[in-house]
């Protein structure tokens, strides 16, 4: 069995590491490929060097080495059409069609699709960079919290929630200006403000049928309390439980999961791969905030530990359209992901500090790299969000917190900088 992984971050190395120790990928001496790669996925699949966005080479790469499954973790392959130039070579791919993957492309299609889905969101309204007079006329006449959002990828960073008239005005500026969002905010949209409860869903599907993975919680802000800007995510836990009752997980299918995926299959759309809800829980009623067309990051560093059942088959069953054979099975375990990041991030950062004690870390906690590169014998930093530290507990929540938090003590690099409080919300519900 030959996979390759197209990514290179610390979603891709938890892929890697939930690939590699699947018992079908044993049984079958499989073998694992991973492009660009980080000293972190090296432990299980062999570097390739060729770019994510390089659809051709990557599809030529799989057809000489007869890669059996070729798995797209990023959402710009995905957006580019990768599993369209993967299809129409007869390759196995997990993950959608560019016009499925739309649903994150697009923000204010995603919106109109809900609409039509009849699925539950925020009320918005869409304008376009050569609506600024008449987006300022609305945003006068709106009420705050406001959220604002551009409508193209925008690697996590391209919403914002302005208390004011004032931060929104400022942000209109900043998407129609082009110079921060450049076109990923050619078009936008305003969106009504919601409280509630934060959760994602990792909904697996072949288009038709679908399992829900473990639910988790991201922490979307720079700063503890949920503060400050928004970046990629600087930690998660899994599973959520308070709020997420049988009920509620019903509504979650019922509500949500179903009939997008019945709305995008008769639009020719049909979804296959992983579908990312995240969700808003107001007052016991789900809410979609957004879609995204891959596994969340960093909340996979969170639920793919927790998978019991065999994590190839599930991926392979998505690509063959046999979800409906499949029977996924959860461990009775709690994990908590905590980001080690660069200061400065998610704006501008240094690299290449030198990382220590990743050899000091163990017991009931998987290090997951993303932001790192090897020179010489060392590991030095290479990005924003460099390393997740997931904490495992078999007893409860607030000990896989614990065995993060102390593991992500031993591992040193200059500027390192991680939140503090990654659990909060759940600790304090329990």
């Amino acid at each position: 069995m030959k996979i390759l992984i197209v990514g290179n971050g610390g979603r891709e190395n938890a892929i890697a590491y939930a690939v590699y120790n699947s018992d079908s990928f044993k049984r079958n001496s499989g073998k694992l490929y991973i492009t660009g790669s980080n000293p972190g996925s090296e432990i299980f699949a062999e570097s390739v060097s060729i770019e994510p966005t390089d659809l051709k080479s990557l599809s030529e790469f799989a057809l000489l080495n007869n890669i059996d499954l070729t798995i797209a973790g990023p959402e710009i392959p995905l957006s580019m059409g990768i599993a369209d130039e993967f299809i129409s070579k007869g390759l196995k791919i997990f993950g959608p069609t560019k016009k499925a993957a739309e649903i994150e492309s697009s923000k204010i299609f995603s919106k109109e699709l809900m609409k039509k889905a009849g699925v539950p969101t925020a009320d918005f309204r869409s304008f376009s960079s050569e609506d600024i007079t008449t987006a300022e006329e609305f945003l006068g006449k709106s009420e705050y919290p406001l959220v604002l959002k551009a409508d193209g990828l925008a690697a996590g960073k391209g919403v914002v929630i302005a208390e004011n008239f004032e931060e929104a005005y400022e942000t209109l500026k900043e998407f129609c200006s082009g110079e921060k969002f450049g076109k990923s905010a050619n078009r936008f949209l305003t969106e009504r403000f919601l409280t509630g409860e934060e959760v994602s869903v990792f909904a697996v599907t072949d288009g038709t049928d679908h399992v829900l993975l473990p639910f988790s919680q991201d922490h979307k802000k720079i700063s503890e309390g949920e503060t400050g800007k928004n970046t990629g995510g600087m930690g998660a836990v899994c599973p959520v439980k308070k709020f997420m009752t049988d009920e509620m997980v019903f509504k979650i299918n019922s509500k949500i999961v179903k009939p997008v995926l019945k709305q995008m299959k008769k639009d020719g759309r049909e979804f296959k791969g992983c579908l990312y809800c995240g969700l808003m829980i107001v007052k016991d009623e789900p809410f979609v905030i957004e879609f995204n067309c891959r596994f969340g990051d960093p909340e996979t560093q969170a639920v793919l530990p927790l998978i019991e059942s065999d994590f190839t088959e599930l991926l392979f069953a998505s690509a063959e359209n046999e979800i409906s054979e499949y029977s996924l099975k959860v461990k009775e375990e709690y994990s908590c992901c905590v980001v080690l990041a660069s200061e400065g991030y998610p704006d501008s950062y240094e690299k290449g500090k030198r990382i220590t004690g990743l050899d000091k870390t163990g017991g009931s906690c998987i290090v997951f790299q993303s932001g790192t590169k090897k020179t010489g014998n060392e590991i030095i930093t290479d990005g924003g969000r460099v390393l997740s530290v997931t904490g495992i507990s078999k007893t409860s929540l607030s000990d896989a917190v614990k065995t993060a938090y102390e593991n992500a003590g031993k591992i040193e690099f200059e500027n390192k900088y991680y939140r503090k409080d990654i659990g909060f919300r759940q600790l304090n519900n329990i």
